[in-house]
């Protein structure tokens, strides 16, 4: 009898797996690139980022605040809970797959009115229900439930990446706008020199006030650039302390320039495995699993539902022999039902999961598309901020030995306070835009690695879309 109960759920479960469809291949060779335009040209560059990327920019206060974020960060906590969320809900889609099993306990006490006679009775027993997946409608279900699980932990990753990658260039911009800051005070410093030396000559008669108020205005105009930089710097402090997930007030950053960062170096491998190691792809690929499940599960609800119900137990006029053989009875029944007319209802749920996968399909080839255009802007970010770097490195050095003649031609009375104010703002502007490019090209080297997946891979047992790089790429 045993063996003969096994039967229908053996069945049952067989017929389920029949029933499920396979994901739609969706990559198309127009979305996925035989490689990059922009090739790293240093060969010697490790192909694809390591799991602690950061640590290659050399900086211990860096590595310091990201831990930081992996533990405090609330957009991570929201990520987690999520994740917690979709766990749960999928105990609650596969609990349809086991018989439901419940405990039955009364005690009824009556009065009749015409001769007031009274009258107990008292009932233990149990009822026992398992509805057939035979369209496998609760196993799609389920499928979907997991697919979301999958889903919410690849968006966790991508979160973590996420902010990992803020972090990072939080932390350049605070010690850039640092560095330009402490640029602006010194050229302030040197503009105050000239000040002093252009008072002498005006109190001696060997120059004229127009001097003098030029090289005042010149102070003033740099006083409120100095007072902006700082407001910045107030303003970088405090998103970077909202990463870290603490007050700006507890958080303490010590570095002050970019001076000491290292740019290491990084280079995509065969552009196909790109898809299997960003986790905002995997997990568009997971969300259209889910919404093909939830197809399946709307066409098997178009079809006949079986289940078995049985009850069994006690019932007795008196408690004392409530648990005697004779007071025990059972039933058994099996049920077959099929919506005639719902309004149209289950057509809606089909058509409307329909639609939902035509969504996530689109969905995720706008992030396949999206993912091979990153990597490619963050390749040309590197080329051409490394090319601006050095071509603005050479101009601030230029500047630099100009403003030093000017001034001291200045002092011999050889050069005007034109020159002099002139070749001043020009190295002031190329040292400043110096450090906006040295943070723009360590930003695009983050970015690059993000972009990259910053060392995350997908693996082969969670992929849904099996042919994504052989249906890709065939000629």
């Amino acid at each position: 009898m045993r063996m003969r109960s096994l039967v229908p759920c053996v069945t049952a479960a067989m017929l389920a797996c029949g029933c499920v469809t396979r994901v739609p291949q969706v990559l198309e060779r127009k979305h996925v690139p035989e490689s990059f335009m922009g090739q790293v040209a240093n060969e010697a560059a490790p192909t694809w980022p390591a799991a602690d990327w950061w640590q290659g920019f050399d900086s211990a206060e860096l590595t310091k605040l990201i831990a930081l974020a992996q533990v405090e960060n609330r957009d991570l906590a929201i990520a987690t809970a999520r994740v917690a969320q979709a766990r749960a809900q999928l105990l609650i889609e596969r609990a349809p797959l086991f018989p439901q099993l419940r405990l039955q306990a009364k005690a009824q006490r009556s009065v009749t009115p015409s001769n007031d006679a009274k009258s107990n009775s008292y009932g233990l027993g149990g009822v026992a229900s398992y509805e057939l997946d035979v369209w496998g409608y609760q196993f799609s279900n389920q499928r979907a439930a997991g697919e979301l699980l999958k889903s919410s932990r690849f968006l966790r990753q991508a979160t973590a990446l996420t902010v990992t990658s803020d972090v990072a260039n939080a932390y350049f911009n605070l010690l850039a706008l640092r560095e330009r800051i402490a640029l602006a005070k010194e050229d302030i410093a040197a503009v105050q020199g000239i000040l002093d030396v252009i008072k002498l000559k005006v109190s001696a008669g060997a120059s004229s006030r127009f001097d003098l108020e030029q090289e005042v205005a010149q102070i003033e105009t740099l006083q409120s650039q100095l007072a902006l930089l700082e407001q910045d710097e107030v303003r970088a402090r405090v998103l970077l302390a909202v990463l870290v997930g603490t007050s700006a007030q507890v958080v303490e950053i010590e570095g002050h320039s970019l001076e000491f960062v290292r740019t290491p170096a990084v280079r995509p491998g065969i552009a196909s495995d790109l898809l299997l190691r960003r986790p905002d792809v995997a997990q568009a690929e997971a969300a259209l699993a889910a919404a093909h499940a939830r197809l399946d599960a709307a066409r098997a609800a178009l079809l006949p539902q079986f289940a078995l119900t049985g009850n069994g137990g006690y019932t007795s006029a008196a408690f004392q022999t409530l648990l005697r053989a004779p007071n025990f009875a059972w039933d058994a029944a099996a049920n077959l039902v099929q919506t005639i007319f719902a309004g149209g209802a289950f057509i809606g749920e089909k058509r409307l999961a329909e639609a939902t996968q035509e969504e996530f399909i689109a969905n995720y080839q706008r992030a396949v598309l999206n993912a091979y255009g990153d990597v490619e802007i963050a390749l040309g970010e590197i080329r051409s901020y490394g090319k601006a770097q050095e071509h603005l490195r050479r101009q601030a050095d230029a500047a630099r030995e100009a403003f030093r003649i000017a001034q001291l031609q200045y002092v011999q009375g050889t050069a005007d306070l034109l020159v002099v104010l002139q070749t001043q703002l020009t190295l002031f502007a190329a040292k400043d835009e110096l450090t906006q490019m040295t943070l723009s090209y360590l930003q695009a080297n983050v970015h690059l690695y993000r972009s990259l997946g910053g060392g995350w891979q997908e693996e082969a047992q969670e992929r849904t879309q099996l042919k994504l790089v052989d249906s890709a790429l065939a000629p």
